[in-house]
């Protein structure tokens, strides 16, 4: 079966009224789409494993020095149908048609659905290839909650699984390259003509918690004078982020918040807010974060209120293996392109040779319904994929 028939299959899972997709670590539609896998593996013939993490392989062979291709199948809440799953059905589609042409691997090859890449549910990206690289503790990562109060340990359990057995994994042992197909993030392969691309980097990049307190009090009877709102901080840290993102050609956004009491006519006692920031080194992202942070109490300390900031995760610049990211840009005469988003794959690159395939958006849009790629892109992408694994495998 083809990606694209691969994906038709799964086009109802998480859909949301809105066109978009919701699926979120461990949640109906994640547990459905990891029947999907496994059912897909089977028809495949090829030995499915899960780790402790909850990440699948759909294993072609086993031993060391193996080739690791595949993605992740979870979202971002109300996100695009080809994150993740588009990297999932082109490496099944991509075995599919290797095994049906008589080609046999040299050496173990395997599918990979990572888990919770997106960290829609509890907050931190890429747990599943973080927990297997020992890149977070488990203790730290099971202690997660998401807005409903529900640990990740609590979430696995809920579904048959033992949180006890979440920490590094034995299989990086026996994986000698990672190679991961994903949908564009961004609008570059379009102008340049191009289907596919590889990636040659990951811009540094974190999550971090503003915390902002004031006076909880009635809208109607305290004068503007007398109020310490901290609504009033973070609509300016939200101003301060465009600004100083837009002046130093970086990347700031505050796309999630809470407000308590969160009554219409309360003026709030405290506001959080989440602020995603990427940049195109270390220093430059360490800049945009301190400003935003000065400017985030200044404003604070103008109205009377308080301001904290926490980092929940940041990962430094990822530069995929060279040596392999030129090999495979040779190959596919494809061009090289950086990516201010991260993956998986980036998280493995600390620990294994990694390298990423783009396939081009025409839109532009990801982590959104308007994400994007024609039936003809994705199957050039397939053959594109298909091509590295005989190269590598």
């Amino acid at each position: 079966m083809g990606a694209n028939e691969l994906l038709a299959s799964i086009e109802d899972v998480g859909r949301t009224p809105g066109g978009g997709y919701t699926r979120l670590a461990w949640d109906p539609a994640t547990m459905a789409l990891r029947e999907w896998f496994a059912g897909e593996a089977l028809a495949l013939g090829l030995d499915l494993v899960e780790d402790g993490n909850g990440n699948q392989f759909a294993w072609w062979g086993h031993g060391p020095d193996a080739l690791l291709v595949g993605s992740h199948l979870d979202s971002v809440p109300e996100g695009g149908p080809l994150d993740g799953p588009l990297g999932v059905a082109s490496a099944l589609a991509a075995v599919g048609a290797l095994k049906a042409s008589g080609w046999a691997p040299s050496r173990p090859l395997a599918v990979a659905n990572f888990t919770d890449e997106e960290g829609g549910r509890f907050g931190i990206a890429c747990l599943g290839s973080r927990l297997a690289t020992g890149a977070i503790a488990p203790g730290t990562a099971l202690g997660l909650r998401d807005e409903d109060g529900t640990s990740l340990a609590e979430a696995m359990q809920a579904q048959g699984r033992d949180p006890r057995a979440a920490g590094p994994a034995d299989w990086l042992a026996d994986v000698k390259y990672y190679v991961e197909l994903h949908v564009e993030q961004g609008r570059w392969l379009a102008p340049h003509g191009a289907a596919v691309g590889v990636a040659s980097a990951i811009w540094p990049h974190g999550r971090y918690r503003f915390e902002f307190c004031g006076q909880g009090n009635h809208a109607g009877a305290t004068a503007m004078a007398d109020r310490h709102d901290p609504m009033l901080a973070y609509a300016a840290t939200v101003l301060a982020a465009r600004e100083l993102a837009s002046a130093s050609g970086q990347r700031a956004t505050l796309g999630r918040l809470r407000v308590e009491p969160g009554s219409t006519n309360s003026i709030p006692s405290r506001v959080t807010a989440w602020l995603d920031a990427r940049a195109s080194d270390q220093g430059e992202l360490e800049a945009l974060v301190a400003g935003i942070t000065a400017r985030a109490e200044a404003a604070a300390a103008a109205d009377g209120t308080t301001v904290a900031l926490t980092p929940e995760s940041v990962t430094g610049a990822v530069e995929f293996d060279h040596a392999l990211r030129h090999r495979l840009a040779g190959l596919l005469d494809a061009p090289v392109l950086a990516t201010g988003a991260g993956h998986d794959a980036g998280i493995l690159a600390a620990r294994l040779p990694t390298a990423m395939l783009f396939v081009r958006n025409p839109t532009g849009v990801s982590h959104a319904p308007q994400e994007s790629a024609t039936p003809q892109d994705i199957d050039e992408g397939v053959a594109a994929l298909t091509r590295v694994i005989e190269e590598l495998g």
